[in-house]
């Protein structure tokens, strides 16, 4: 009796009250009617105090100074800075020199002989047409030095990131210390640490590949890590029961059982490698990014897409080669397997000796093709006819003024207007209610940490740009994902599409932007979302398509229609998928958002490229730090953790 008593409580609260969301939003309210009076009382300004800033431009200014001062006489930069910045010089000079030897015949061949290796005939076939591609657009020199930086810096990033790998997949302390370093190298934006790179190295080769390093090292090091986290435990512990060494059991166990994890942690690196020879053409890196750096500056759309079709075509060919040979991995080798190499070098060895003594070293000058002009012709009546003028929808500078008069200005002055202390208690609630009070804490802390940095109206201009990109792309996102996932033929014909549009480096994305929409934060906000969007539509189609048939064969057979299988079945059960690209489109409309900052996005994408220009290390390196929160924030308010989001599916 005195049982039922004491339970008879419990069992009469509303059932809506056992929802741990809506306790949550309980305690929000409570904490809110609390805390809003006395921070009105005591800041009732919008904008954040001056008290509550540091200013850190002074120390950063003296920093700057000393490097400067001292880059030439200190031992520090002589012995070893120096070394350093030499040892990349002679690595990419003598690759270089060896492409330019092995001449156009030489390296179509070889790579050509490679793809076919790995991958079979038909991707060698498409590897020789890529390359001799490269050729007739007449950027064979430009990708040859591309090339060969490329090599030196992908080699040295797989090398720091295993390094670096192997530490946090064998020590649980370290793993959690070079977690956060991980995190920064990857959300800070590539301009703000092209400065302290150009500070101690200078202008050139050095400071792009040690810049590509730091970009491209972080996927390396995290795959492998999983990898070696990842490892059978029971294949391991019969390897221990033999009684071997902890070096033994890495080499012959962890490793092997990691070569997926290591493999695909090289492609990514090799595509990062390549996105980021691009940006680093800015501080003299030369090659294909130079010639895209170039095009953007004067708005040569044909320029730009002489250059960046090269670019495309290399990093569609290394996905597609280091992609084939993770397949690969586990089958059991062709029984003439040696033989077949030898055969492909001695091939490639004839081919370019053959070439050397035709005298076909270098591409004829005779058979490049000049698509700069007719693409510029193109681009020209485009914008003649589209960009202003267009009868009933009016033309594309109407559409960027309508944008940013309806959409990111009013979300703009919105955030704005919001007392600080508001946006705070806004991202405690979104990130408790998805996570926990972790993850409300870390959000709160970052986003109060740019306010401490004194970027606190920069911040929440391009916090606008972020959401109204993330807006339009999840919405396009989302429903080109659904299509494609309801048709296989859709599907295939997105394939080359988003292909195209997720290899294709960041910057050649805002010429025809910037052709079509002019200058301003609408076009940012449109090249961001056209590279955000294949990421979100490929994570939607593979999380529909990976919904348990069972289920859907289950709802069918009750009559559900495919609209009800959408809405009940197939939106719930893919619900961590549609989160997952949530979180990545968040996280790649932010990198070109800030890049932006060239054509007119302003707020700190305009402070991290102003401080590149006039070598402002203060400027430059507090704005980064702020996209760092800011990317820190999003992801916090984005992504649920792990026990929420299994409780959600």
């Amino acid at each position: 009796m005195a049982t039922v008593t004491a339970d008879a409580p419990r069992t009469a609260l509303p059932g809506f009250l056992k929802q741990s969301v809506v306790r949550k939003l309980l305690l929000l309210a409570l904490a809110a009617a609390v805390l809003v009076p006395l921070a009105d009382a005591r800041w009732a300004s919008g904008s954040w105090p001056g008290a509550l800033t540091v200013d850190v431009s002074e120390p950063l200014t003296r920093v700057s100074d000393w490097i400067i001062d001292n880059r030439d006489s200190h031992p520090l930069f002589i012995y070893f800075l120096g070394h350093i910045s030499n040892a990349v010089v002679i690595c990419v000079r003598a690759v270089y020199l060896v492409l330019l030897a092995a001449g156009w015949t030489g390296v179509t061949a070889a790579a050509s002989l490679v793809a076919w290796r790995v991958a079979g005939p038909r991707l060698a076939a498409g590897t020789g047409v890529a390359f001799l591609a490269c050729g007739f657009l007449g950027m064979w020199v430009p990708t040859m030095q591309t090339l060969a930086l490329m090599v030196v810096a992908v080699l040295a990033s797989v090398a720091v990131g295993v390094l670096l790998g192997l530490a946090a997949g064998l020590s649980d302390r370290l793993d959690r210390m070079l977690r956060p370093v991980l995190d920064t190298m990857q959300v800070l934006p590539a301009f703000a640490y092209l400065l302290p790179v150009v500070l101690v190295f200078g202008i050139g080769v050095p400071a792009a590949v040690l810049a590509t390093v730091v970009y491209a090292a972080p996927p390396m090091a995290r795959l492998t890590a999983l990898g070696l986290r990842g490892a059978d435990k029971e294949v391991l512990e019969a390897v221990e029961s033999l009684g071997t060494t902890a070096r033994q059991r890495l080499l012959t166990a962890r490793i092997p059982l990691a070569r997926k994890e290591l493999l695909l942690g090289l492609n990514q690196t090799i595509m990062m490698a390549l996105s980021m020879a691009v940006i680093a053409s800015v501080i003299g890196a030369g090659g294909l990014g130079d010639r895209v750096y170039q095009a953007l500056a004067s708005v040569d759309v044909g320029a730009a897409l002489a250059a960046g079709i090269p670019i495309v075509l290399l990093a569609v060919v290394l996905d597609r080669v280091t992609g084939a040979a993770g397949e690969k991995l586990g089958e059991e080798p062709h029984p003439n397997g040696r033989r077949l190499w030898l055969y492909a070098l001695a091939g490639t060895a004839a081919v370019a000796v053959a070439g050397r003594l035709a005298g076909r070293l270098d591409w004829p000058d005779a058979w490049a093709l000049n698509i700069a002009e007719p693409v510029n012709r193109a681009v020209d009546w485009m914008t003649d006819h589209l960009y202003s003028g267009v009868p009933v929808v009016g033309g594309t500078a109407d559409w960027a003024a309508h944008f940013t008069t309806w959409v990111l200005d009013p979300v703009r002055d919105g955030l704005l207007w919001l007392p600080w202390w508001s946006v705070l208690l806004v991202v405690a609630a979104l990130a408790w209610l998805i996570g926990t009070w972790r993850t409300a804490l870390t959000a709160v802390l970052a986003m109060a940490a740019i306010g401490v940095l004194g970027v606190w109206k920069p911040s929440l201009d391009t916090l606008s740009q972020v959401l109204a990109a993330v807006a339009v792309t999840l919405v396009l996102g989302f429903a080109t994902g659904i299509a494609a996932a309801r048709s296989d033929r859709v599907e295939r014909l997105l394939r080359p599409v988003l292909d195209v549009f997720q290899t294709m480096p960041q910057f050649v994305y805002l010429i025809p932007v910037v052709a079509l929409f002019g200058v301003g934060r609408a076009p940012a906000v449109a090249a961001a979302v056209v590279y955000a969007l294949p990421a979100v539509v490929r994570i939607t189609t593979q999380g529909l398509r990976q919904v348990d048939p069972a289920a859907l064969e289950s709802s069918r057979s009750l009559g559900a229609t495919p609209a009800q299988q959408l809405r009940q079945v197939q939106l719930p059960l893919a619900r961590p998928a549609l989160l997952l690209a949530v979180n990545q489109g968040v996280v790649l409309v932010l990198a070109v958002v800030i890049i932006g900052g060239l054509v007119g996005g302003g707020a700190l994408g305009y402070e991290v490229v102003a401080g590149l220009a006039r070598g402002d290390l203060a400027t430059g390196l507090v704005a980064g730090a702020a996209i760092v929160c800011l990317g820190l924030m999003l992801d916090r308010v984005t992504q649920p953790t792990e026990r929420r989001a299994k409780k959600g599916a």
